[in-house]
């Protein structure tokens, strides 16, 4: 039996997830099911095991059901045989877990963002809530360029699996935010990064 995962092509959480099953080699493990949600339109399914109701959602051989994509991660790095992409133990697992919950933070800033852009009536929209939703992912992007790029560039793991996600995120969701120009390191390691076999093939449509 293979491993379920509960998909969207469009969310970066999910992406996170396809891109590790990629780097490890485990995507013929798993099958994609295609769940579109919204928290004003959820999905039965999806909820039914996972009452949060998030995606991704990955159902286990045992029918079980890990929701949260950095528990699905975890999960998934411990199930192959490779060199681990989440460092096991010490001050390198910090770390690792640390730089991955920054590109989280940009994340959840953007799908706030879009969220209040994409469903919220234009007369209930909040200017300020929206400007420190920027401010957040401008915070984040300055320490990733300043105090953590040698980091990313080193090695290709669950940290530089989510800035890459976060980062292509910003450029489905916030064109205008602009990032490159204020970030050059980011950029050159990015237009690097993207250019990967999994990241590629995890790529949203356009």
């Amino acid at each position: 039996m293979s491993l379920t995962l509960f998909h969207s092509p469009l969310s970066p959480f999910v992406r996170k997830v396809v891109v590790l099953l990629h780097e490890t080699g485990q995507i013929d493990r798993v099958t994609l099911q295609g769940a579109h949600l919204s928290p004003v339109a959820p999905s039965a399914e999806v909820n039914r095991d996972n009452p949060a109701g998030k995606i991704p959602a990955l159902r286990l051989e045992d029918g079980s059901v890990l929701h949260d994509s950095r528990v699905i991660l975890d999960y998934l790095d411990h199930q192959h045989a490779g060199p681990p992409l989440i460092p096991r133990e010490g001050a390198a697992r910090w770390r690792a877990l640390t730089l991955a919950s920054l590109a989280d933070a940009i994340l959840d800033a953007t799908v706030l963002l879009r969220y209040e852009s994409a469903l919220r009536p234009e007369d209930k929209r909040w200017d300020a809530w929206q400007a420190g939703q920027r401010e957040k992912i401008q915070r984040t992007l300055d320490y990733l360029e300043s105090a953590a790029i040698d980091e990313l560039a080193s090695r290709f793991d669950i940290a530089a699996i989510g800035a890459a996600c976060a980062l292509g995120y910003l450029d489905l969701r916030l064109a205008d935010f602009a990032w490159r120009e204020r970030y050059p390191r980011l950029a050159h390691w990015y237009a690097q990064a993207q250019q990967r076999p999994s990241m590629r093939a995890s790529a949203p449509p356009a």
